[in-house]
């Protein structure tokens, strides 16, 4: 295959991540140890493809960039920073068939900059904006290349072991479950603290909690997940059966548990106020729940939402979480080079002693379908995980990342 020669551009998109960063310097890395000469310089789009549309690129290859070389301090900077370092957004691109125009507009954007390779780092919805990019192009003679970058902390996207940025939400709300239950025994009062973690479709976080159990005696004393629906007369039962056997009990629960008719357990509490893609803001689960029990039971009751602190955390990532998600940034780029176009890197985990190699698939296969927690991770109640979650979670939060200080606090880096 004749080698495709250009620039590039890389924009991240939907809610941040500990590890997003890191992803983004591994595309970085890989476009500027390029040795083919295929990519001539690297933008980074601010605030996704929002910025690209409004042309407010930064030039990445000059600004982490050193006589041709990677600047390592900076390199190692992006990788500990937490948050979108290029900024972030929810724009739903238009039905290719539907709106050449929009797509048309965007062609001449990427010819103004002989932009030839695309990468987007994200979750479900950036894949859609990957897949209806490529979709286009097939109609189009303009030659350019498509990489869709994974990342969310939600762990569901199809096709793919696990996600860049799961490995260090998952850690942190682990260890925050371990001290939010040594917190909660320290009076012998009957109390119930329900903890609400995110998780709108899937419940790959909320499993996470049980991990402090495999190590230590500080494990939930339930874990409920989206991917079975919430009883209220079964949770009331739950919850009395273990106040006879315990002063304190714990509960974590995701934010998207619905009723059998299909509404939020936390509805009530919501404004409903759904983004472009129609997703609904979920908040207000735990407090549903305190509520709940309140009222059934009377003992004290409180909740706790972990919020964005789940997916902010650096300062405790996963270090195995962080070096996958760069080699993933790399592999999007060495791929593209390669002629991959239209796909997205997936993990995929070898047999045994844990291990992870990279894979491209096509994107279209991908794009807005859900990795639900599987059936034989969740117990027979379905108010637990079975030892199998517990096994796949645990080698994702391995490792600590060395992190730099400044005046007692980590150092991040601004793009």
């Amino acid at each position: 295959m004749e080698l495709l020669k250009g620039n590039a551009v890389v924009g991240q998109s939907g809610g941040p991540t500990a590890a997003i960063n890191a992803t983004l310097a591994g595309v970085i890395k890989g476009a500027i140890e390029d040795k083919t000469g295929a990519i001539e310089t690297l933008y980074g789009m601010r605030n996704g493809v929002q910025g690209l549309l409004e042309e407010d690129l930064v030039n990445l290859t000059e600004m982490f960039g050193c006589d041709g070389a990677l600047n390592e301090e900076k390199f190692a900077l992006l990788k500990q920073t937490p948050a979108a370092a290029l900024g972030s957004c929810r724009k739903k691109l238009p039905d290719p068939d539907k709106d050449p125009a929009f797509f048309e507009g965007l062609i001449e954007i990427f010819k103004r900059y002989n932009i030839r390779y695309f990468f987007y780092i994200g979750g479900n919805d950036s894949m859609d904006t990957v897949a209806k990019l490529t979709k286009y192009l097939k109609t189009s003679d303009y030659e350019m290349r498509c990489v869709g970058v994974p990342k969310t902390i939600d762990n569901d996207l199809v096709g793919t072991d696990h996600t860049p940025g799961f490995g260090s939400a998952a850690k942190y709300i682990a260890a925050t479950m371990q001290e939010i239950i040594r917190d909660c025994n320290v009076y012998r009062l009957p109390a119930v603290t329900i903890v609400e973690i995110m998780g709108r479709d899937a419940g790959w976080l909320t499993a996470a909690a049980a991990l402090p159990g495999r190590l230590s005696d500080a494990a939930p004393d339930y874990i409920y997940l989206p991917e079975r629906t919430f009883d209220e007369e079964s949770f009331i039962s739950d919850v009395k059966a273990a106040l006879e056997k315990k002063f304190a009990v714990v509960i974590a629960v995701s934010e998207g548990v619905r009723f059998a008719d299909g509404r939020y357990v936390g509805e009530g509490t919501q404004s409903g106020v759904a983004d472009v893609f129609g997703h609904k803001y979920l908040a207000g689960t735990g407090k549903a729940l305190e509520q709940m029990v309140k009222e059934k039971i009377g003992c004290k009751t409180r909740s706790v939402e972990l919020n964005v602190c789940q997916r902010c955390a650096s300062h405790i990532a996963s270090l195995t979480d962080i070096e996958e998600s760069v080699r993933t940034g790399v592999t999007g780029v060495v791929n593209a080079i390669g002629g991959a176009t239209g796909v997205m890197v997936c993990a995929v985990r070898a047999e045994g002693d844990y291990a992870i190699d990279f894979v491209t698939r096509d994107i279209a296969s991908i794009a807005n379908a859900i990795g639900d927690v599987p059936a034989d991770y969740i117990n027979e109640a379905g108010n637990y995980v079975t030892d199998k979650c517990i096994d796949y979670i645990l080698p994702l939060i391995a490792g600590e990342v060395e992190t730099k200080y400044s005046c007692g606090l980590p150092v991040h880096l601004t793009i």
